[in-house]
């Protein structure tokens, strides 16, 4: 009998854990028609299709099917290997080359036309999901509900999704942030004095400056973000998955994709307060970096080494340009 491997795999936490159990039933029973014996289950939960990135079953399968450990890998659909065409035509191509076969148990033993038409098919679906996704939030948003998340200073209300009210307690801190910001005290300081008190911190064991500080291109932090004074604004930045790392990264959209809706009913700063805090932001931003850093030593940055200055013009000097390291045309 020629040995197989199952592969499963489920896509997010909201999806039923039995999904791995009822696809590895369905491929044993085609294993047993086809004559195949099992050898390997190989499985990923809660793992997206998109990438190949903390995937520990599919890596560990493509690594014993180089180490000749089974003749075919069986999977319920192709879509359960990959949803993305460059990944599935590779997994295809390096299974292959190790003398490996793949059988899907809706459309038997695949070949490289399967995969071309299944991969494209898999992609557009995934692509199709998040538009579904992007417009349903945008549809809370113009509802003045929230996108996602929870900002300091709120709790969700139970049974409506996207709806928030205000935990004064909270709120009082988030007011003594921006006070105290307005006052001269940096983000670092009100970290530090908040954790002195023995304040709870939003995330994690203690209070960080980035929490308070945050970002200016994603409108994140304490300091930054609108809804403290009643606007919900979403859609700053997109997520692109980088397909050398297969890590997920932010870009900023443009100003035209922002999306805002009035929420009064959650403001938290005074709008003069909010301006003031704004306006102290875009003057230490003006600032340069260096400015910002406290020199380690007393003349650092001002004293420089020339006989190593000069030892390092000269091996450029030496150095060849790389255009002069390839042959002649």
């Amino acid at each position: 009998m020629k040995r197989a491997a199952i592969y499963a795999r489920f896509s997010t936490d909201l999806q039923n854990e039995r999904s791995i159990e009822d696809q590895g039933a369905l491929c044993r029973a085609y294993a047993a028609r086809e004559g195949y014996e099992i050898v390997g289950l190989y499985e990923d939960r809660a793992r997206s299709g998109g990438s190949l990135m903390g995937r520990d079953g599919i890596l560990r399968l493509m690594e014993h099917a180089r180490e000749r450990k089974f003749d075919a890998v069986i999977v319920e659909a192709l879509d359960r290997l990959s949803r993305d065409m460059e990944d599935l035509a590779g997994i295809h191509k390096r299974l292959t080359f190790a003398g490996v076969e793949i059988r899907a148990v809706h459309e038997g033993q695949v070949n490289t036309v399967l995969v071309g038409l299944r991969g494209l098919v898999g992609q557009l679906y995934r692509e199709d999901n998040v538009h579904k996704i992007k417009r349903g939030l945008a549809g809370r948003v113009r509802e003045g509900r929230s996108a996602g998340g929870l900002p300091y200073g709120y709790a969700p209300v139970a049974g409506e999704p996207g709806q928030r009210m205000i935990i004064d307690e909270q709120a009082e801190i988030v007011r003594r942030i921006f006070t105290e910001y307005v006052e001269g005290a940096t983000p670092r300081d009100i970290a530090h004095e908040f954790n002195a008190e023995g304040i709870p911190a939003p995330r994690g064991r203690a209070w960080v400056q980035s929490a308070i500080n945050g970002g200016a291109g994603r409108g994140y932090g304490i300091l930054r973000n609108e809804i403290y004074i009643g606007r919900i604004t979403w859609n700053r930045c997109h997520m692109v998955r980088d397909p050398e790392t297969g890590k997920r990264i932010h870009r900023v959209n443009s100003a035209s994709d922002l999306m805002t809706a009035a929420v009064p009913e959650l403001a938290i700063v005074p709008i003069e307060l909010w301006d003031a805090v704004q306006a102290r932001l875009a003057d230490v931003a003006r600032i340069p970096a260096t400015f910002h850093r406290k020199p380690k030593h007393l003349f650092s940055g001002m004293l420089r080494c020339v006989q190593l200055r000069h030892g390092r013009r000269r091996q450029r000097q030496k150095r060849p340009h790389a255009l002069a390291l390839l042959p002649p045309s």
